[in-house]
């Protein structure tokens, strides 16, 4: 099979043997696959894959399932799902867990099936599991034309929460805001912690989803009502920060964070199981679904990691089989 390889911080081309799935696993026939941020990392040796995993990069997929593991008897071949998966979706085949497969919803084709499991996993775990956002309550995300914004703008919108998110240009806040946010705020040329203040009646934000760390960390304490939550998936200023105490313990704020990829696969199959039932249906009706940017062929993989780092994009970036 042909399969993208990452060789001296560059994708190349390749050819591997098609893998054989374990006892849990499933073997997908690949129609296409997610291209996100991890990627890049793994790319430029700055984020290894879990032990066990593939290096062929890539953490969603979606496509026909070709056999299935001993021990699976829930898929067949010939289902169409989509997958969450450590590693190996660049690829003519893939192996997923067969219980972190989740099938490709009502009316959706295989590209936008492919845009659902790394945003829609980490957007859901991170925000409504271990963020605990709720109804009336208010969301800041960065990056709101990202795959994890547009996202994180649908989903907290479908469950009645309000959201704030900050944007690199006029054209994007626009975007978000026909999206479902409340605010876009242009943070080249706006303070995102004076005007949280004024658009929350300085009260600040209940739950802040965020991708940057290091200098913003202290921004986000001034952000966080009484009581409020910041959720870490990523830092990409940096992972160290200044800390001041004092407003964690005025305000009783919660600091926590998560990474998804090394997870295991039961902690992830939870989270499936929350999707299917919670999110799914509103994806099956049309009420939510995936904002896809652009496509390209596997084989053009470096062109879309290219694409990616020039934040260029709106939503998600797909390579297709």
């Amino acid at each position: 099979m042909i399969a993208i390889e990452i060789d001296n911080g560059a994708l190349k081309p390749g050819q591997r043997a098609v893998p054989t799935p374990a006892a849990k696993q499933v073997l997908i026939k690949v129609a296409a696959a997610g291209v996100n941020r991890p990627d890049l990392m793994q790319r430029q040796g700055l984020y290894p894959p879990p032990p066990g995993a593939s290096d062929i990069p890539g953490l969603e997929v979606a496509g026909t399932v070709q056999a299935v593991g001993d021990s699976v008897s829930f898929l067949k071949p010939g289902e169409k799902v989509c997958a969450l998966v450590t590693g190996g979706a660049y690829a003519e085949y893939c192996l997923a867990s067969a219980a972190l497969c989740l099938p490709v919803p009502e009316g959706f084709s295989f590209i936008q099936a492919a845009a659902l499991p790394e945003t829609f996993f980490t957007v859901w775990s991170n925000v409504f599991d271990r963020g605990h956002l709720q109804a009336g309550e208010t969301l800041l995300v960065h990056g709101g034309t990202s795959g994890i914004g547009t996202t994180a703008i649908q989903l907290a919108k479908a469950f009645n929460a309000k959201i704030i998110v900050t944007a690199g240009s006029k054209a994007k806040c626009e975007f978000c805001l026909q999206l479902g946010a409340d605010a876009a705020i242009n943070y080249k040329e706006q303070d995102f912690v004076e005007e949280i203040k004024r658009l929350n009646d300085s009260k600040g934000v209940d739950v802040i989803l965020d991708m940057i760390g290091g200098d913003y960390f202290p921004r986000h304490l001034k952000c966080l009502a009484d009581e409020g939550r910041l959720v870490q998936i990523a830092v990409q200023n940096g992972p160290k920060t200044e800390l001041n105490l004092l407003p964690v313990m005025l305000k009783r704020l919660t600091i926590t964070g998560s990474t998804l990829r090394a997870r295991d696969d039961a902690f992830k199959a939870a989270i499936a199981g929350r999707l299917l039932e919670k999110v799914w249906p509103l994806l099956s009706s049309g009420r939510i679904k995936p904002v896809i940017h652009s496509t390209f062929a596997l084989t053009e993989a470096a062109l879309a990691h290219q694409l990616m780092e020039s934040s260029q994009h709106i939503g998600k970036i797909i390579l297709t089989v």
